[in-house]
């Protein structure tokens, strides 16, 4: 029975939604409305092609899918044969063996999750999926829906045999073949259900009428409830599907994303961006009282989603792939004023190998232990990340908002590399039990995709491509070397997410040359493909100026009761980071926005 739970538990991370008829086979049939703020669905964001870059879209790609049929069945090995399983490779290559990073805090992880959120969101049916029996053993092939392909566990595997479980769920990511927009041989093409731009929909939603069900239409607020003297996004009116409750009272959230209640860690930083919104609002009305409810609001949101994206690109991303290169690739700039390069050629569709491969490997980084810390830097207590998926109540017991704001600033990421923790690989969306495996999900979903071989990646990124697996040398390192050869027939069958996954980190970043190329070209293509971006004639010079001062310690201070901070909160604290009174830290003036 716990089996058929999870398979619940993970609708609410892929929402099983059937797009509109509007939705359906994309065009750019429509007419744009000139305004000064971005939409909500993305669309007009480029005017020749009104419809890039909205929810529904297909993923981009660097290389053309490599479907074992050619057109949408899963990768097959160069001889024709299946893969490696999944789960096998996920025992046998991602063991739980916990090297924490040197420098950089769980907040840097957690960031990135919030910026996965916001830039993919994998379509899958809405025809409810029953991949395995009810007691997690694979059913006939006949007996299941189409959209499923369980994952075959092992028969002696190490945590799922003892309890006699032989079949993990899958369900496939929805495509234009899927929908009828494409025929014949044309190779299939998955669909992302959010938008392809950094513009926070996770907070603001992905339309306006679900951005409605959140907005109080007063004084440009956001809908709360207030609990223990904080302010917490309204509570959900279908807590059976959101969250895994102990109690039918606690807490449990509504969003404009689902996936607001997936765990404690992001729980928390999206109710902080929800309350930045709030806290910017009252502002802007005290500066600018003759403003109306929707003046207040879009002019709140521009913000606050500038803030957020200048984290991203200027705090959070040269951590994970190196500063000098970003300025060298053009991705990011010196120059204190605008930047006059969007590019409306440039689609800003979210490749696949960079969400479904390359952005994954972040995943290692994922600690099972959330630390509770006080003022002081001590830690009070720990709790399990696998006891509290889909169960925000931990973050209103008492303190542990503010206690688990200042762990994760306090606490170490688990470093990039091959390991990953049980709670992921085990248990992941547990309900008390065994849960899913996140690496094996991770592969099957690349497989799905048919996304084009590490050694074809590896290539296109400037390497030698593989002839034998001693070719593969230059990058990985010799034992994993081994571990490829062992479970692979030949060098052309290493899925991308693995072999990616498996490279030395280059110098000054958190992974190895193959996914560094993928996420570069990535966060270029999302940067010069939207209009609407912070450094491009939105702001003038002077309020420019003060959007760069947004910080991630600031965002968290202000949002929260802690009192002290170190000025880097994606860097450890240390003699040269330390602990800083929060009113000491740089903070925007929003009285330049007075009278706009």
């Amino acid at each position: 029975m716990w089996h058929q739970k999870i398979l619940l538990v993970m609708t609410c991370v892929n929402v099983f939604l059937e797009p509109t008829n509007s939705q359906k086979c994309q065009s750019s049939a429509r007419t744009c409305v000139k305004s000064k703020y971005r939409s909500h669905d993305g669309s007009c964001n480029n005017i020749e092609n009104p419809s890039w870059g909205t929810p529904f879209s297909k993923y981009g790609r660097l290389l053309p899918p490599k479907y074992g049929d050619g057109i949408s069945s899963l990768t097959l090995s160069r001889t024709g044969k299946a893969l490696p399983n999944p789960r096998s490779l996920s025992i046998a290559i991602y063991p739980d063996i916990p090297y924490t990073d040197r420098w950089f805090t769980l907040n840097a992880m957690q960031f990135g999750q919030i910026v996965v959120h916001d830039m993919s969101l994998t379509v899958l049916s809405n025809v409810p999926a029953v991949c395995c029996s009810e007691s997690g053993k694979m059913l006939d092939p006949g007996a299941r829906p189409s959209h499923c392909l369980p994952i075959d566990l092992p028969v002696n595997d190490p945590v799922y045999s003892p309890a006699n479980q032989t079949c993990m769920g899958f369900i496939r990511t929805t495509t234009d073949r899927d929908l009828n927009c494409v025929g014949g041989s044309q190779p299939a093409e998955q669909l992302s259900q959010v938008t392809s731009f950094l513009d926070l929909s996770l907070v603001y939603g992905n339309n306006v009428e679900v951005n409605n069900q959140i907005r109080t239409f007063q004084n440009g607020l956001l809908r709360t409830e207030t609990r223990g003297g904080q302010q917490w996004p309204i509570r959900s009116t279908n807590i059976s599907f959101d969250c895994t409750l102990r109690n039918q009272n606690d807490a449990c959230y509504f969003n404009t994303d689902d996936r607001i209640n997936q765990n404690p860690q992001l729980t928390l930083l999206q109710v902080i961006l929800y309350r930045e919104h709030n806290r910017v609002a009252a502002q802007l009305k005290k500066l600018n009282a003759h403003w109306n409810d929707e003046t207040i609001h879009q002019e709140t949101r521009k913000i606050v989603i500038s803030e957020y994206v200048y984290i991203c690109y200027y705090e959070w991303l040269p951590l994970m792939l190196g500063g000098e290169v970003l300025y060298k690739n053009k991705i990011l700039y010196n120059s204190p004023g605008q930047i006059h390069d969007y590019n409306g050629k440039i689609n800003p569709a979210v490749l696949n190998e960079h969400a479904i491969a390359a952005f994954k490997h972040f995943h290692s980084l994922i600690a099972g232990r959330l630390d509770i810390v006080s003022e002081s830097r001590t830690v009070q207590q720990s709790i399990q990340l696998r006891d509290w998926y889909f169960d925000p109540q931990v973050l209103e017991n008492g303190d542990n908002f503010n206690g688990l704001t200042r762990g994760l600033c306090t606490q170490h990421q688990m470093a990039s590399d091959r390991y990953h923790d049980k709670g992921v690989t085990n248990y992941l969306f547990s309900t008390g039990g065994l849960g899913l495996d996140l690496k094996a999900t991770d592969i099957q979903r690349n497989r799905d995709h048919g996304l084009a071989s590490y050694n074809e990646l590896r290539k296109l990124c400037g390497l030698r491509r593989a002839k034998e697996f001693k070719d593969f040398l230059d990058v990985i390192p010799k034992e994993h070397v081994s571990l490829l050869e062992k479970h692979y027939e030949h060098p052309d069958d290493v899925d991308l997410i693995v072999g990616g996954s498996l490279e030395r980190d280059i110098p000054g970043a958190l992974v190895g040359p193959t996914f560094h190329y993928i996420i570069l070209k990535q966060f270029y293509r999302t940067r010069v493909a939207d209009r609407f971006w912070f450094e491009n004639d939105q702001f003038t010079r002077e309020q420019l100026k003060e959007i760069r001062k947004a910080s991630i310690s600031r965002l968290m201070c202000d949002n929260s009761n802690i009192k002290y901070m170190q000025r880097k909160g994606f860097v450890r604290i240390s003699q040269g980071n330390p602990l800083e009174n929060c009113g000491e830290l740089p903070s925007i003036n929003l009285s330049l926005w007075k009278g706009v």
